[in-house]
């Protein structure tokens, strides 16, 4: 989830009743909420490294005391305060525990048993940016301002922020219950049918940030990925499906393979999408090589790209991930597709 997300969440924790176990809880919360993303500090090293390094060890379970440790010893040196350190750690383990079950709830998924298995988990119930989540989220955050306001005006001395704050965590998990139940029946909407008369292989269906009966469905069969809306409610129109073929295995793709970035990417990728383009170099002719993956986008087009130039030996001049849609990269003398910008 996103870091606004994340901190709201931490937020509506302290308000629900947390608040009252520690010095600075609510900071303690919050800080913590977001500790596992200080990952980002891979990006100094670039785009691929921070890819390679984010969700991974300060997103894991074994890393969650150690991130819990981290925020305590952060918030305490902040404010200059002596902490009591037994429950001041384990509000910061509840808050770096947040933070894992959201983004176990997405699509990007996070690797929660490094160091003793690099399996990715993900339950693609809810988007990186989810507007239903936010809005009550936000609503949770404000309303105690507005209510403070209105029993000023009118001499009450109610507090309702913490009851508030409960419903919107009550709210969060019943939507998110509810998506999985969504989006169960959306996945063996897609298992149960033929495409290009195959049986599926893989299928997954990617929550959307403002329809929650409206998914993404991508499908692997063994001659194709595919990507189709999905209703919950509806039948799946197959005509609507965009049709990804896989490529034989070539020269090309190998060569891609070995580099770094596509070795990592391959590892990252769920429905991984594998396309050739003819380019002209300084030296001949050439070829780009780009891989995607369907969850973020297809090729030139989305987030999330791996591309290679090769000459006509197919020996790799220049590979690279890029977190854009990678339309700008690789195309030689001969310059982009038309109708696309260089």
């Amino acid at each position: 989830m996103d870091n606004v997300t994340h901190t709201l969440t931490g937020l509506a924790l302290a308000r629900a009743g947390l608040n009252r176990y520690s010095a600075r809880a609510t900071a303690l919360l919050i800080v913590s909420a977001n500790a596992p993303d200080i990952d980002i500090a891979g990006a100094i090293k670039g785009q691929l490294a921070y890819l390679e390094v984010h969700r991974g060890y300060t997103h894991s379970l074994v890393g969650l005391p150690v991130m819990a440790l981290i925020s305590m010893l952060f918030v305490a040196a902040i404010f200059r305060q002596k902490l009591p350190w037994g429950k001041a750690w384990l509000l910061c383990g509840i808050g770096v525990a947040s933070h894992l079950l959201l983004d176990w709830t997405n699509s990007y998924g996070t690797r929660l048993l490094l160091p003793f298995s690099s399996r990715w988990f993900h339950l693609d119930i809810t988007a990186l940016y989810d507007g239903w989540i936010m809005a009550a989220l936000v609503f949770g955050a404000i309303w105690p301002l507005f209510s403070r306001l209105v029993s000023r005006e009118i001499g009450s001395k109610e507090r309702p922020g913490r009851a508030i704050a409960i419903s919107v965590l009550l709210f969060f998990v019943l939507f998110d219950c509810t998506r999985a139940v969504l989006h169960g029946r959306a996945v063996a909407e897609l298992e149960a049918r033929l495409f290009e008369n195959a049986a599926p292989l893989k299928a997954a269906a990617l929550p959307e940030a403002f329809t929650p009966l409206r998914w993404q469905g991508l499908v692997e069969t063994e001659r194709t990925y595919e990507t189709l809306p999905v209703n919950t409610f509806s039948d799946v129109e197959l005509a609507d499906a965009r049709i990804f073929f896989k490529p034989p295995p070539d020269a090309a793709i190998e060569a891609a393979k070995q580099t770094e970035p596509f070795r990592y990417f391959l590892y990252f990728a769920r429905f991984p999408v594998w396309s050739e383009s003819p380019v002209i170099l300084d030296a001949g002719s050439g070829v780009r090589v780009e891989l995607t993956d369907l969850r973020f986008g297809e090729p030139q087009r989305g987030s999330f790209h791996c591309v290679a130039v090769e000459n006509s030996r197919f020996q790799v001049l220049e590979s690279r991930f890029t977190f854009g849609s990678g339309m700008n990269l690789g195309w030689g003398k001969s310059g982009p597709p038309s109708g696309q910008e260089q």
